[in-house]
């Protein structure tokens, strides 16, 4: 090893003995320096450099285990601050020294020097001078100049009394705290992870020191924090074999650690062993092994990590990027995927029980995404082997399961999500599992929604675990951290699964295809009119399963009023082949209600136990968005059906459009066509209504005259019981879709329906008996009580629009209309009668109650709105009086028609329009 170091010196021209240079690795005592060479390849050479002609104290040394005779040795006087004195000096600077002599058994005495050359700091001359070494008198040469310098610096540090020659001892105590504190934990948790200054005694590998802390000069080892370099391993036989890059990593920790001042924040100790960070003004160690390759982080002692993590998780993400050292071989698992497969932006459609959901992507493409890292619940122990005899649902028989999926499906549902995509776990057949049931490929990824990590939030409430893995199992969240930091507060909290509650039950009563039960819940449900479900599952375009939360059970749905394509399914006779169209209506029935809050109305159920009714999704009757896209056609069934005028509009739009299941169709002669419409004839059914609220389009809410008593009953109860427990105030939490109590500008409750909610101050409604909207704050709301519910009175307010009358896209115009009509006829009584059935209400003829006249051909004979002509044949004769009305009208040149028949000029800068 001499040799080699003496290799990379360069000697001075005709001197003797060899000057050589070197840099300081360690001071053995105040007499004793290591120096190395550069490093080229790897470690460099080293040799230990005796000081020539002086003598320092001995440091205490601790006896030898297993040899009993061996003693422990206390520091010599002035032993300590000789080895501080020279540390200071001369460690990781670089020296130039003499080998004068060598003993038999190797040792090297010499002169050494700060600096390249011998103009530099004496290192013996410095410590005589301060009195922390004596001189070797014994054989001193008369010729020998340096010795003498020594000797007259020795007799001057004598007279100075310094050090050595002081009056004091200069005794020095360093206790090791293995041996000297019985528990370490305790000693760890009264500094409270505050940095204390500390000197490296010594490295044994990357990332295990001993540690000299200060000023109470205990020795500690100290193991990093969140970190692991690689070992030396000890075989049977006392050797030890170094893993590759373990020497590396133990030389890029002592080069520049070993000896220097530093601080070190002890942060734990997990079963007697002491973690902690050291942090150098030049950086923290920690990170940079970690940067160059030297070390990878470990999950256990992560979490204790006081300085940040996600920077050790940057770091080692760093070095696998660049592929250094210990990650010269290494692939991330996400390697093989392009960027826009690897992040992407996706609606999501479907929630799989608690750890994975199904998103359509732009491309149209559906795709199951299973969060990464993270465990759903499940059921553990004994457990598993309860009601082996019962039918097993997982969603409501594990214990937060159910909790779990809920928690996903509302924040997730119809929402755009950011997937990152962390790894893709193999498919794994039976034969590997030793005959659990194979897995297939799995997308694991990270998703979030308005920056919230969806995992995260789910194990913070308790509602899953997170995975443990290898230590060199890289498949995992690239937030994993996170989810154990979660992880450990829902714990603390004993949030969900970590709770000592006992766990929530759901007994839910499947009556899918039970008839007798189904019977029985029939008249319930008739009698509620609209009930609130969750689609939990779509079997084809018109058949569901839902799940009723406040009946707590679930039942097989079927629309009604329409005939869905038929998908393909086994028969006794064989596999019955698909209908065409049947796969796009399925899709579009899962696309626009599956897992999402709708409203029901039971009408009746058929043999087999199935509900027969229709379905409700924010304004949107399925049956006619169906028939709408030309995926269903109308029924028979659904002339009894208040929606039958609506489906048959639908399916006219639809056929006019010969798109999908109307692609082939041909219209009947219109001979025929006008053979039937002869023999029907316009019915006049005026009924009295109340007309409440109209609004800037020119439609109208009213109420039925023959229900205002039952209304006001019901107002007056439900007032009568407010004012006996009044509601309190901010208590309710408004959600879209829901019916409530609002307090109106005249200081009362009404009932009402929530639109919108876009913050607490700013909640949308829609008074539910009177057809006007407002902006509340939700102070003003509360929940409506159950016995004034829509189930004992229907919302009484019902739009219709006027027949017959087309009205106005000029803003002026049609502003004048609608002043007209508010003045003539609301909070009045009038007569209605149905005419046709429109997209979004009835339309209809209004007259005055007392004069009979016609409130919507009094708008036409003024000039305030123009006539809608209808080509229905049992109509022509109302149709030619509106026509009559407008043309006199038009002649007396009223309103609109005051500069002649705009229509007639292409211009459209006069703002009217058809």
């Amino acid at each position: 090893m001499a040799s080699a170091v003496a290799a990379q010196v360069q000697s001075s021209p005709a001197s003797a003995p060899q000057l050589q240079r070197g840099i300081v690795k360690m001071v053995l005592s105040g007499c004793a320096v290591i120096v190395r060479g550069q490093p080229r390849g790897g470690p460099p050479p080293e040799r230990q450099i005796n000081l020539s002609n002086v003598r320092a104290g001995a440091l205490a040394r601790r006896a030898v285990q297993g040899q009993p005779d061996t003693k422990d040795t206390p520091d010599e006087p002035w032993a300590f601050q000789a080895r501080e004195f020279l540390r200071k000096k001369v460690i990781g600077k670089e020296v130039c020294f003499t080998v004068e002599n060598k003993t038999p058994q190797g040792r090297e005495y010499g002169m050494v020097y700060l600096g390249k050359d011998t103009s530099g700091e004496n290192i013996a001359e410095s410590l005589v001078t301060e009195g922390l070494a004596t001189v070797r008198r014994e054989g001193i040469r008369g010729n020998n100049p340096e010795q003498a310098r020594l000797c007259d610096l020795e007799d001057q540090a004598k007279a100075a009394k310094k050090g050595l020659w002081s009056e004091g001892g200069g005794a020095h105590t360093i206790r090791d705290l293995k041996y000297t504190i019985e528990n370490p934990r305790n000693f760890v948790d009264s500094l409270h992870q505050k940095p204390v200054n500390a000197i490296i005694e010594h490295v044994r590998d990357g990332c295990i020191v001993r540690a000299l802390l200060l000023p109470d000069y205990y020795l500690v080892t100290v193991m990093l924090s969140g970190v692991k370099c690689p070992t030396f391993k000890r075989e049977a036989d006392g050797s030890e074999t170094p893993e590759p890059f373990s020497a590396e990593a133990k030389f890029f920790t002592e080069s520049r650690l070993l000896q220097r001042d530093v601080q070190i924040i002890l942060e734990s100790c997990p079963n007697q062993v002491i973690l902690g960070t050291i942090l150098h003004p030049n950086g923290n160690i920690t990170e940079l092994l970690l940067k160059e390759g030297f070390a990878r982080c470990v999950d256990w002692s992560m979490a204790v990590y006081t300085q940040g993590a996600e920077k050790l998780r940057a770091a080692e993400r760093s070095a696998k990027e660049r592929k250094v050292r210990i990650w010269k071989d290494y692939v991330a698992p996400t390697a093989n995927l392009d960027q826009k497969d690897r992040q992407f932006v996706a609606k999501v459609m479907q929630v799989m029980n608690a750890d994975a959901i199904v998103v359509k992507l732009n491309s149209g493409e559906h795709k199951t995404i299973h969060l990464s890292s993270i465990r759903p619940p499940r059921l553990e122990g004994e457990e598993k082997n309860k009601d082996k005899d019962k039918r097993f649902r997982p969603l409501y028989d594990i214990p937060y399961m159910f909790e779990a999926r809920e928690f996903l499906r509302k924040k997730l549902i119809g929402k755009k999500v950011n997937v990152t995509v962390d790894y893709i776990r193999a498919a794994t057949s039976a034969m590997e599992t030793g005959g659990v049931p194979a897995f297939p490929e799995r997308t694991c990824a990270t998703v979030t929604i308005g920056g919230i990590n969806i995992a995260e939030a789910l194990i913070s409430k308790g509602l899953a675990t997170v995975i443990r893995y290898r230590q060199d199992d890289d498949q995992r969240s690239s937030h994993y951290d996170e989810l154990l930091a979660a992880e450990a507060r829902a714990i603390k909290n004993g949030k969900g699964l970590h709770s000592k509650k006992e766990v929530p039950i759901h007994r839910v009563a499947d009556i899918s295809g039970e008839t007798q039960k189904a019977k029985q819940f029939l008249p319930f449900l008739q009698r509620a009119g609209r009930s609130e479900a969750v689609v939990e599952y779509v079997f084809s375009g018109s058949r569901l399963k839902l799940y009723m939360p406040k009946e707590t059970c679930l039942i097989t749905f079927l629309l009604a009023g329409i005939e869905c394509p038929r998908g393909s399914r086994n028969m006794p006779g064989g596999m019955q082949v698909a209908e065409p169209y049947s796969e796009e209506a399925t899709f579009f029935t899962k696309e626009l209600v599956l897992q999402r809050e709708v409203e029901v109305e039971v009408e009746s159920m058929d043999k087999a136990g199935n509900f027969i009714g229709w379905l409700h999704i924010e304004g949107v009757n399925l049956s006619v968005a169906l028939v709408e896209n030309a995926l269903s056609k109308v029924h028979f069934t659904a002339e009894r059906s208040s929606y039958y005028k609506t489906l048959l509009s639908a399916e006219e739009t639809a056929r006019q459009r010969k798109e999908k299941l109307w692609a082939n169709y041909e219209e009947k002669p219109k001979e025929e066509v006008a053979q039937l419409t002869e023999e029907k004839e316009r019915v006049a059914k005026y009924r009295a209504v109340y007309v409440t609220e109209i609004t800037d389009g020119l439609h109208f809410y009213a109420q039925d005259v023959e229900t205002g008593t039952k209304l006001e009953s019901l107002m007056e109860s439900m007032r009568g019981e407010i004012a006996a427990q009044p509601p309190v105030e901010g208590s309710f939490s408004p959600r879209r879709g829901d019916f409530c109590i609002a307090k109106f500008g005249d200081g009362e409750w009404y009932r009402a329906r929530i639109e919108k909610v876009e913050s607490p101050a700013k909640v949308h409604v829609y008074y539910i008996d009177y057809g006007n909207r407002e902006i509340l704050s939700s102070t003003r709301l509360a929940a409506l009580p159950p016995a004034f519910s829509t189930r004992t009175l229907p919302p009484q307010a019902t739009e219709y629009a006027f027949a017959f009358i087309q009205v106005p896209q000029d803003d002026d115009a049609r502003t004048d209309a609608v002043d007209s009509v508010v003045r003539d006829i609301q909070n009045t009584q009038c007569l209605l009668n149905v005419e046709y059935s429109g997209i979004v209400c009835p339309h209809v003829t209004l007259q005055f109650a007392d004069s009979k006249d016609d409130v919507g051909l009094g708008l036409v004979k003024e000039g305030l709105v123009m006539v809608d002509v209808r080509k229905e044949k049992h109509l022509q004769k109302m149709v030619t009086e509106y026509l009559n009305g407008q043309e006199s009208a038009k002649s007396a040149r009223l309103n609109i028609w005051r500069y002649g028949d705009f229509r007639d000029d292409d211009a459209v800068e006069f703002g009217y329009r058809r």
